[in-house]
């Protein structure tokens, strides 16, 4: 595994768009990294964190302009989206046909986040297309907020770690679009200021 420093990220993008795995800080927990249209990175993805591969990953991107890229986004959505992005927030929408199967669920959707936190976003920005980002952690185990645990666990089965913490140490909040608005997850982002963001006049 190699160690990265922050100011390193270009290296770190030049690994993902290798085809690479990588760990990183987010301002909600650790997350790990693989770019999105990659299906060699997605099942070692899937191998890593020992998670079910019917249970699509994020798709973050770096722009909040990108999600209509890859979902359909309606007037609830764009509410939410223009209130809460970038940050600690994950939208879930009906997916785009572009999109690689891997990336979709089995009901059609898609779950995006754009984070606020300028290290990722230039991570991003540096692959040229979104990453498929979920926490750093093995599956059903409590998310990593540092560089030192992920090396302590996870050793040579990553390429790369980006040194450092992440800030909040709450996963994002998650909400659900499609004839009805779903809380999955609550996090910093609560269900109380969501509602009344969607009814908010334009």
């Amino acid at each position: 595994m190699k160690k990265i420093s922050k100011d390193q990220y270009l290296e770190a993008s030049l690994i993902l768009k290798k085809g690479g795995l990588i760990a990183f800080p987010t301002e909600t927990v650790f997350g790990f990294g693989v770019v999105y249209d990659n299906e060699a990175a997605y099942q070692r993805l899937i191998n890593v964190k020992r998670r079910p591969p019917e249970q699509p990953f994020t798709l973050m991107c770096a722009d909040k302009e990108d999600v209509e890229k890859y979902a359909y986004v309606d007037d609830r959505a764009k509410k939410l989206i223009n209130a809460y992005f970038p940050g600690q927030f994950t939208i879930i929408l009906k997916a785009k046909e572009n999109l690689p199967a891997w990336v979709i669920s089995k009901e059609g959707n898609v779950g995006i986040r754009v984070p606020n936190y300028p290290l990722v976003q230039d991570l991003i920005r540096g692959v040229g297309k979104p990453l498929l980002v979920p926490s750093a952690n093995r599956h059903n185990e409590p998310p990593l907020t540092n560089s030192n645990d992920v090396e302590l666990i996870f050793k040579d089965e990553i390429d790369a770690v980006i040194e450092g913490n992440s800030i909040s140490n709450i996963p994002s909040t998650i909400v659900m679009i499609n004839k009805d608005i779903k809380i999955i997850r609550e996090g910093s982002i609560k269900k109380e200021d969501i509602m009344k963001t969607l009814e908010a006049k334009k």
